[in-house]
């Protein structure tokens, strides 16, 4: 194979297991997918965005991973842990003796991600007085140890995080506009679960698969009135709280299908309410559908609910009607 193929094709290889890693086929998924090889392959700032437990780390990470940084160090900075006396320490290192307890010399996590990339997760957290430091180095590209000692060149790619608006905390006055400026360069937003509710059974099938990987179990698949349950619930804590409650069945793990009986008793107790709803309620309304060949307002007339009420539960039960749809 010739050398540029062969680079080619591994290029390729790389793509397709990042690309895996975010699991998922909604529309605001499948365009996320797409658009991540071409911020990996610029060199632009990143700002990924979106709420806890979405995945913020794992599209960075396949920012680098895609990247022709990817052989390089990819280095992780929790901001909101920072406190301001230890972020330039943190970030730019230290001389020694530049203050109490400071006996050796240290490089900071600039440094430490030189060629690489440094991931800023939750970058809204830091002071006022930390997003100047960060800034100046974000546009000299040099840091200065605390302490003291000569300027250092760098080159790093940051990619940053965060779970809040950051437009709304500039017009505030907590975030500064010039630093927002400059990170918001190359944005992703990544949705709620909420919002990429078809995504959900391929999430806990794939969570399902990969703690028996790990705990070398042959848990089943997760049964449909569960499936169901796992629909109408709103996943505030979004992704990371569906691999919780996944993980927590393992704790104790059944031997065929995971049932509602097999969660833990915490989880029964939040996710009990949804089983008040008819388990036959998901097929009436897709015969209701059928029976007025797709016509929403014919169905939910005959469901005996109004309009708005039908489409929640379509998006609850993950319903897509096949039939072409007549004007309501």
């Amino acid at each position: 194979m010739h050398g540029s193929h062969r680079i080619r094709a591994e290029q390729s290889v790389a793509t397709d297991a990042a690309s895996l890693a975010i699991v998922g086929t909604s529309p605001p998924i499948n365009a996320l997918k797409a658009y991540l090889p071409k911020v990996a392959r610029s060199h632009a700032t990143a700002l990924v965005t979106g709420e806890t437990g979405t995945g913020k780390e794992l599209v960075a990470r396949a920012i680098h991973e895609l990247g022709p940084r990817a052989q390089r160090p990819f280095v992780v900075v929790n901001c909101g842990a920072l406190p301001d006396t230890l972020v330039e320490s943190e970030l730019f290192g230290h001389a020694r003796g530049a203050f109490t307890g400071a006996h050796t010399t240290t490089q900071g996590r600039f440094a430490a991600a030189d060629g690489g990339t440094l991931f800023l997760d939750e970058v809204g957290e830091l002071s006022l007085p930390a997003q100047a430091k960060l800034l100046r180095v974000l546009e000299s590209k040099e840091i200065e140890p605390l302490g003291g000692g000569p300027l250092r060149r760098i080159d790093v790619r940051v990619v940053a995080a965060t779970n809040r608006e950051l437009q709304t905390e500039v017009l505030e006055k907590r975030f500064r506009a010039d630093l927002f400026y400059r990170l918001n360069v190359a944005r992703l937003d990544i949705p709620p679960l909420r919002e990429r509710r078809p995504d959900i059974p391929l999430l806990a099938h794939h969570a399902v698969a990969e703690f028996n990987r790990r705990d070398h179990c042959r848990v089943g698949d997760i049964g449909e009135p569960l499936m169901e349950c796992l629909m109408a619930h709103d996943w505030p804590g979004n992704v990371r709280e569906l691999r919780n409650l996944i993980e927590a069945v393992f704790i104790d793990p059944p031997q065929g299908t995971i049932r509602f009986e097999d969660l833990p008793p915490v989880f029964q107790r939040l996710f009990g309410k949804y089983r008040t709803t008819s388990p036959s309620e998901r097929a009436r309304m897709i015969d209701a559908l059928e029976q007025s060949r797709g016509n929403k307002a014919e169905a939910a007339k005959s469901l005996k609910c109004s309009r708005m009420t039908l489409y929640r539960k379509l998006a609850r039960y993950n319903i897509t009607s096949t039939l072409p749809e007549r004007e309501d």
